[in-house]
């Protein structure tokens, strides 16, 4: 794995945004103040400040930072796509440098994603849309209770308004799976689905959408997958340790990461 593709980012409890890259003993870099996202992509690092300005930086985690967006409550990255959700709830996106211009792909939604070629939203009214292609190609309607929406690879999921986790693989009329209920969060990454339930357990199942589940921890608040790596942050009042990280088998020890709190854990290629 290259070390781009072996980064792990937190934002700590004071809204500090630190990245590390390597093997899971790295050390951390401060990379910005006042965050209240935090994005990871290849070597690409984008953050929302508490102010609502959308940043990217590309190459090192020293490299400079860019504004690329004003009034953002969501910023997503994908390859050479940079993604907003706009306060007044407009996708954009772009494709290329930093400074590429931006296309209006919808109005009136609450969620974007990004994944390869695909562009997918929720809107306000719980409909999901994806589209394959540039950024001018059409919409499909792939949902229509839908309250986030998950794309990696050939699959889509979608956490519907009922806390239920579907997948589908393949194009974008495939049917759906029906993978678990009562679930907060949905999480793709290559081969692997992980969920979190509303009980704080965190699963994750590889290979076919019909695998079974590994428990893989208890007390989670937030799940993230990329590679053969899964992150955590746990909620045990009791644990010093609130950032967990392991990579392998589903069933590999965790490292401990920081005993700091954090409110977001985040690994290439995906949040929530």
């Amino acid at each position: 794995m290259s070390s781009v593709s072996t980064r792990i980012g937190i934002i700590t409890s004071e809204g500090t945004a630190k990245v590390k890259e390597g093997d899971l003993s790295a050390g951390w870099t401060s990379v910005h103040d006042n965050v209240s996202q935090l994005v990871l992509d290849g070597t690409r690092i984008g953050v929302v400040t508490r102010e609502r300005t959308a940043k990217v930086k590309e190459g090192g985690l020293s490299a400079g930072w860019t504004s690329v967006h004003d009034n953002v409550d969501q910023l997503v990255l994908s390859g050479s796509r940079i993604g907003v959700v706009t306060s007044e709830g407009t996708a954009r996106v772009k494709e290329g440098s930093l400074s590429a211009s931006w296309t209006d792909e919808y109005n009136g939604i609450g969620w974007l994603a990004l994944g390869g070629a695909r562009i997918g939203v929720v809107s306000n009214t719980g409909t999901a849309l994806v589209k394959e292609g540039d950024l001018s190609a059409g919409w499909t309607t792939v949902h229509d209770s839908a309250y986030r929406l998950v794309l990696a690879g050939s699959r889509i999921g979608v956490l519907t308004v009922t806390k239920t986790a579907l997948v589908k693989e393949g194009g974008l009329s495939a049917g759906w799976t029906s993978v678990a209920d009562s679930v907060q969060q949905l999480v793709l990454a290559g081969s692997r689905i992980g969920v979190l339930t509303e009980r704080g357990t965190a699963k994750v199942k590889e290979g076919g959408l019909s695998a079974g589940w590994s428990d893989v921890q208890e007390d989670v608040v937030l799940l993230a997958l990329a590679g053969t790596r899964i992150g955590i942050i746990t909620n045990n009042v009791m644990a010093k340790v609130k950032v967990k990280v392991k990579e392998g088998d589903v069933s590999a020890a965790w490292t401990n990461e920081s005993e700091n709190s954090a409110m977001v854990v985040t690994l290439p290629s995906g949040t929530y």
